[in-house]
């Protein structure tokens, strides 16, 4: 049995021909029959939803709202408004279009990234973007940066473009150039023109906004064990609201603390003391915890509240391989504020023997770690994460046994952990339990992180006792380790895909 869920089509246009290859991104089969390479264009990849190829048939563009943009080939096109639940992924070549909606179906780690693109809405983007009017983009220059992406702003056609690269930004400097303002706005801001028909008004998909009624959990307690069901319930702590009674005269406003004056008949006024000031939290953290590739929506971490205490949040990074539509500092203070405890990461170059594509060298190992670790620092203060609290390196596996490689990576932590400090944070390091932090650890006359988040996915959830760490290394309170990779869990109603991990160690 076939199923088919129609949706708004994007017209893939080449370039060569003048004849369109329609893309059906929003459809849905289901035990489809195999189709000839000739439909490849409308073939669903990879099994994930919402991702097409974008054709093999000479160069293509996508029109969306006011703006062509050039497909390269083997490039995907990802409709976001069609699909909402797509992940936006700096690891795949693609041209997403559309906001993300608040909970996209991301895989719990992401590390690396290529040559990407996303197109939209100007409103409720990042704010700190270049702007580009319609007839510069063909001379547009790509300059390579620290987090190897560039933000731009397209004022007459109301969208954003966020262009994201691999080791060299002439690719995306190619797709950029080639990107043509087909029609300009007529509306107020926010409100482009529809896919590629001027002077037809679009209407803009909801943006993703924070969930304003989040707020701590009061009945929430720390390692609480999940139970998805109890935590679904309606809060019935919650009193319904009185309706309303007519209006009083409105008095003047006092100033706190002042007092009416005292007359025959006035009482002694009672002195009402301040509320007493909430304890401290401790500089560690213990309990359990999990991470994933994207901050969620607000109403998923209130949701996941009981079942953990502890997450964490990448905050940048040439390697951060998920776009991070949620995570704002307004979010991290109303996580911060439901009682979380947040793991703050940074997601830089990686060692020149590992997998990634982003690595530092073996000769500006030290350089680019201090580099590095100044923008880890930059990055976490525009979160409104203040000075003192922790900062994460996320360094991922590499082969420790190559010396060289080794020593270059001792020296780029080195480096980061000293410019980190400079700034007044904690350094602290994630690594493989069996590379990174145990050839931290190790190592003479470096300078060590404060605390580590080591992985070991053996399934054990215990701090101490690990095969690869002595148990003089890093105590008390600066451990965290996570036990279990990228596997799916449900609590409050809501699904994410995570990595689990127990918490004894630093965190904000």
């Amino acid at each position: 049995m076939r199923r088919v869920v129609s949706q708004t089509a994007v017209a893939l246009l080449s370039s060569a021909t003048g004849t369109a290859a329609v893309a059906c991104l929003g459809a849905l089969h289901a035990a489809a029959p195999a189709r000839p390479a000739a439909h490849a264009a409308a073939a669903l990849t990879g099994g994930a939803p919402g991702v097409r190829a974008a054709g093999e048939a000479g160069p293509r563009s996508v029109a969306y709202r006011g703006v062509r943009v050039p497909v390269p080939e083997g490039w995907r096109v990802i409709s976001l408004d069609l699909d909402p639940s797509a992940c936006v992924r700096y690891d795949l070549h693609a041209v997403y279009l559309g906001r993300p909606g608040p909970q996209p179906d991301c895989p719990a780690r992401v590390v690396g990234r290529t040559e990407a693109v996303h197109v939209q809405p100007l409103r409720g983007a990042a704010a700190s973007r270049t702007v580009v009017h319609g007839d510069k983009l063909g001379s547009f220059t790509v300059r390579p940066t620290i987090g190897h992406e560039t933000m731009l702003a397209l004022p007459e056609a109301g969208l954003s473009i966020t262009g994201v690269y691999g080791t060299d930004p002439a690719e995306l400097q190619r797709v950029l150039r080639g990107t043509r303002l087909i029609s300009k706005r007529t509306g107020g801001p926010g409100k482009p023109h529809a896919h590629g028909k001027p002077g037809t008004p679009a209407k803009p998909a909801d943006p993703a906004k924070p969930d304003a009624s989040a707020k701590p959990d009061a009945s929430a307690k720390p390692d609480a064990p999940a139970n998805p069901d109890a935590s679904a319930k309606p809060d019935t702590s919650a009193k319904p609201a009185k309706p309303e009674t007519p209006a009083k005269p409105v008095q003047p406003e006092k100033p706190a603390g002042a007092h009416e004056p005292a007359g025959p008949s006035s009482k002694p006024a009672v002195r009402r003391s301040a509320p007493p000031e909430p304890p401290e939290r401790l500089d560690y953290a213990s309990g359990k915890g999990f991470d994933t590739c994207t901050a969620p929506a607000l109403s998923t971490m209130k949701a996941w509240r009981p079942a953990y205490k502890v997450t964490n949040i990448y905050i940048g990074g040439a390697a951060r391989g998920c776009a991070q539509p949620n995570l704002t500092a307004s979010w991290v203070k109303k996580v911060h504020n439901m009682g979380y405890r947040i793991l703050p990461t940074y997601v830089g170059l990686q060692p020149p023997c590992g997998t990634r594509p982003q690595k530092f060298t073996k000769k500006s190992a030290a350089s680019q770690g201090r580099r590095t670790g100044g923008d880890a620092a930059a990055r976490a203060k525009a979160l409104g994460i203040p000075a003192g609290e922790p900062i994460y390196l996320d360094l991922e596996a590499y082969n420790s046994g190559n010396a060289s490689c080794r020593a270059a990576v001792i020296r780029f932590v080195s480096a980061w952990v000293k410019a980190v400090a400079k700034k007044h944070y904690k350094p602290c390091l994630y690594g493989n339990a069996s590379s990174g932090v145990r050839d931290v650890g190790a190592a003479a006359g470096a300078a060590k992180p404060v605390g580590i988040w080591f992985a070991n996915w053996d399934g054990k959830a215990r701090v101490y006792g690990d095969r690869y760490l002595p148990d003089r290394w890093w105590p008390p309170h600066r451990r965290i380790k996570q036990y279990r990779g990228a596997h799916r869990e449900r609590h409050g109603g809501v699904t994410l895909n995570i990595d689990s991990s127990l918490a004894d160690g630093r965190a904000y």
